[in-house]
């Protein structure tokens, strides 16, 4: 009889939605990325709700959203139980388990829903936004009147939209991988004429493809450095 009258006092704290931290489990959960996007633009939200990328509830342009990245990677698990019983209205786009890290994206057109979720989950695993890593640049570069060959090429491998030959392209890679997200957006709300060619937001390294006119690749790229060495982390 004692063993059933402890039973349901385990699953009932094991499913408390008060925001509390979870068991101690000898394993300290670390950040690797806590990023939120205000304002998703027309482009990047919709590259976001493309199958490959979301695997839940699809962001659409005009909402807010939070990723968060963390090792060891099942601890995303923790992180998505967290935000989810803490602010039931956010909805989950991306959980995905990779090799070494976890990744999840919330999105919600209120943003106060977003920044809500994202304090239970730092409360939950004991961590603070300053904890990311802070992203680095690894290579950028600006490619005049790409040629037809080179387009085919590109667009072979893309998930967004295609590059045009003789337009100017833009490849911009810098790590972890997810910053990336939040270079495509902002480059996006300083220059939506161009294309959001690509991007590479899950890996060892992020990677963007931009095309347009060399004016407006320009100015997305200084945009791109100036977003990345504003957010403040510790060093890799």
């Amino acid at each position: 009889m004692a063993g059933t009258t402890k039973a349901p006092a385990r699953r009932a704290a094991a499913g408390r939605g008060d925001g509390a931290a979870p068991p101690a489990t000898g394993t300290r959960t670390e950040l690797r990325v806590y990023l939120p996007l205000h304002d998703l633009r027309r482009q990047f939200a919709a590259y976001m709700g493309t199958p490959t990328r979301a695997r839940g509830y699809p962001p659409l342009e005009g909402s807010h959203a939070l990723i968060v990245e963390v090792a060891p990677g099942l601890a995303i698990e923790r992180v998505i139980d967290l935000a989810l019983k803490s602010v039931p209205s956010v909805e989950p786009g991306i959980l995905f388990v990779e090799r070494q890290f976890g990744v999840l994206e919330l999105h919600s057109f209120d943003a106060d829903d977003v920044r809500r979720a994202g304090e239970a989950i730092l409360a939950g695993i004991g961590c603070s936004p300053t904890d990311q890593l802070k992203p680095r640049i690894l290579y950028s570069d600006v490619i005049e009147d790409i040629t037809d060959q080179h387009a085919v090429i590109v667009n072979r491998n893309r998930q967004a939209s295609m590059v045009m030959p003789g337009e100017t392209l833009l490849v911009y890679e810098m790590t972890p991988a997810l910053f990336a997200a939040v270079a495509a957006n902002e480059a996006e709300k300083v220059a939506p004429e161009n294309t959001l060619v690509d991007v590479q937001m899950i890996g060892a390294a992020g990677r963007i493809y931009i095309s347009g006119t060399t004016e407006g690749v320009l100015r997305a790229r200084d945009e791109i450095t100036r977003v990345l060495s504003s957010i403040e982390g510790r060093e890799h």
